[in-house]
């Protein structure tokens, strides 16, 4: 039997920037926010290194941002939604720098805005290179901590929903120490983070596997797009998991894709060579290393001896492994690095479910499409993040009836491995109907052993979105279908792509 607690105000369930910018936003409501890791940390948002896109200088504007936001998307972006985006996004960064997130700035006191792939502008606001999620996270951390309204419990993992019988969202289940707890509230916001850890190469917190999206669609929630995963192009190949990043702002100084004969390899994969859009220099460089002729990152020219200052976490990372940037080319690989997919929301993050709310990466706001734009996570989580807020604290209590509570089993630790190999094999940078149809066989063999885990859930969302899918379009490529088809989005819901009923699991 777990405990239960009410919460008279705002639940949040994770602590990035999206999630600490709803608590943020949500005062004076009371705001109790979940996170299984201690603030800062475990969250995708402090590992950001590019920066926060948004039109902040002259020659920019939030129109220009949004073409180049709804170009990358291949086609399925909501424009509404990227021109809300855009034009929100330079109040929001301003609102991180008035926190104390310490931008980079020009002589002039100006944003230093740095150019990065598939922008038309130089709209990136960084910090000291590659440095701006770190840093704006402990400004934002800071803030949320010395607000009164926000009460944060770390060590508290989420491992369920309670919802009443009309299929409202009362609450969740989560787990400390061992001991489950169900807390109930009149708002649920989730910003649980993305699917990294469902992949064996990831450049996200290998813990983010997917729990408020699997959660959300067990309830019956709609889901937008889960085939299309970004895979980061350039992450930092020296065996580590999760691997480290080479930020694309590299290559925005001119930093060159070459092979292990020395050769410059982009520019025959596309006419934008090393600043073509992430998913394409992705498939470059698959290939590349599948054609066995290897594939590095060289900044020697265009950073050299100012590597320590100008990008001292990609430094870091490379000395680690053994690699003196300065002097050598960076070994890259394609990593899992961000999720387009997710719960759907509306500009308020309202989900298809009343009481639930979402934000950040686990959302599905149609501003990323098929392929997110660089640099556009940490505007999207500041932006939707601070909206949903605004909109949870507005809901008050319902009075319902018995609450059920939807449970996900834990998945053993060499299910996990298993599942993550199968993932980066059959679901990653180029997928066929083979590969498909084999993974979604090993998850239902997982899933017969082991339940309906959080991770198999979500893991089914994308093999299956992705078989569905018979054309290649952003970050979804099959070999066996690489035309593109008239644009569409994926909307379902978990029914749709399993055979049993979502609520009859693990309801209490």
């Amino acid at each position: 039997m777990a405990d239960r607690i009410h919460h008279d105000g705002v639940l949040i369930v994770g602590a990035g920037l999206a999630g600490l910018s709803a608590a943020l936003s949500a005062a004076p409501r009371s705001v109790l926010l979940l996170t299984g890791a201690p603030l800062n940390q475990g969250c995708s948002s402090a590992w950001a290194q590019g920066g926060m896109a948004a039109a902040l200088s002259a020659d920019d504007a939030p129109a220009l941002h949004a073409a180049d936001t709804i170009a990358a998307g291949a086609g399925l972006v909501d424009p509404a939604m990227a021109h809300l985006l855009a034009k929100e996004g330079p109040a929001a960064v301003r609102h991180l720098a008035d926190l104390g997130a310490p931008f980079d700035r020009d002589a002039s006191g100006a944003f230093a805005t740095s150019l990065e792939a598939a922008h038309s502008r130089s709209r990136v606001a960084r910090v000291k290179g590659d440095q701006a999620g770190r840093a704006i996270m402990e400004a934002v951390v800071q803030t949320a901590l010395s607000s009164r309204h926000i009460e944060v419990r770390a060590g508290m993992r989420l491992r369920g929903v309670l919802h009443d019988l009309g299929g409202r969202i009362r609450g969740v289940v989560a787990e400390q120490a061992g001991r489950l707890i169900e807390i109930t509230a009149p708002a649920t916001l989730f910003a649980t983070g993305g699917i990294g850890g469902l992949y064996a190469v990831t450049t996200t917190p290998a813990e983010l596997q997917g729990e408020g999206l699997a959660l959300a669609a067990l309830a019956g929630a709609t889901i937008a797009d889960p085939e299309f995963v970004q895979f980061h192009p350039t992450a930092i190949d020296i065996g580590r998991d999760p691997a480290p990043l080479a930020t694309e702002a590299l290559r925005g100084e001119g930093a060159k894709l070459i092979n292990s004969a020395g050769e410059l390899f982009m520019a025959a994969y596309h006419p934008d060579a090393e600043l073509a859009p992430r998913d394409v220099v992705a498939r470059a460089i698959h290939a590349e290393l599948a054609a066995g002729r290897g594939a590095f990152l060289d900044a020697r020219a265009a950073v050299g001896a100012h590597f320590p200052e100008e990008f001292p976490a990609v430094f870091a990372a490379c000395l680690s492994g053994g690699i003196d940037p300065r002097v050598q080319p960076i070994p890259v690989a394609p990593a899992c690095h961000y999720h387009m997919g997710g719960v759907v929301t509306d500009a308020n993050g309202q989900t298809s479910l009343e009481g639930l709310f979402a934000a950040g990466e686990c959302a599905s706001t149609g501003v990323h499409g098929a392929n997110r734009l660089a640099s556009n996570s940490l505007l999207e989580a500041a932006v939707f993040g601070t909206r949903a807020g605004k909109a949870a604290r507005e809901q008050r209590e319902v009075a319902t009836g018995p609450l059920r509570r939807i449970l996900t089993p834990e998945l053993p630790p060499e299910a996990l491995a298993a599942l993550r190999i199968g993932m980066s094999r059959d679901a990653g940078v180029v997928r066929d109907a083979a590969g498909l149809t084999n993974l979604l066989s090993e998850i239902d063999g997982f899933e017969a052993a082991h339940g309906r885990a959080g991770p198999l859930v979500a893991a089914r969302l994308v093999a299956q979105c992705a078989l569905d899918r018979k054309e290649s379009r952003g970050g979804h490529y099959r070999s066996d279908y690489p035309e593109p088809l008239p644009p569409k989005r994926t909307f379902v819901t978990l029914a749709e792509v399993a055979a049993s009923d979502p609520l009859s699991f693990a309801a209490e």
